[in-house]
């Protein structure tokens, strides 16, 4: 892959996508970050045959595990847009969005449960 240490390093840059995001793993492994509601990152570990979801919005970052390889495939409906915004981005209507659905959402259902 050309630029390959460029891309690795641009990827590990904390950011969201105005899209959900949806990646199949079809070979290697790698490290999805996401923050949590109090802001700390849980990291998941992908590997082939795996998919993951992200919603809009939510802040993230990948990079690949000590096998250093990942081919992984990005799926999606329309026309492909891949715009990172780097953090911080809280003004993004993604952004906005992905707070109001899922941590001020999560909230309330704290504050009546």
């Amino acid at each position: 892959l050309p630029e390959y240490e460029a891309k690795v390093k641009s990827f590990f840059e904390e950011h969201i996508h105005d899209a959900e995001e949806i990646r199949y793993v079809l070979g290697g492994s790698g490290y999805f970050d996401v923050r949590n509601e109090e802001d700390e990152w849980v990291r998941i570990h992908v590997k082939t045959g795996d998919l993951i979801t992200l919603p809009e919005g939510i802040y993230h970052r990948f990079t690949v595990d000590e096998g250093d390889c990942i081919h992984a495939m990005r799926l999606f409906i329309g026309q492909p847009v891949w715009t990172p915004f780097n953090r911080p981005c809280e003004e993004h209507e993604s952004r906005k969005w992905y707070v109001r659905e899922f941590l001020e959402a999560k909230e309330e259902e704290v504050v009546e449960g």
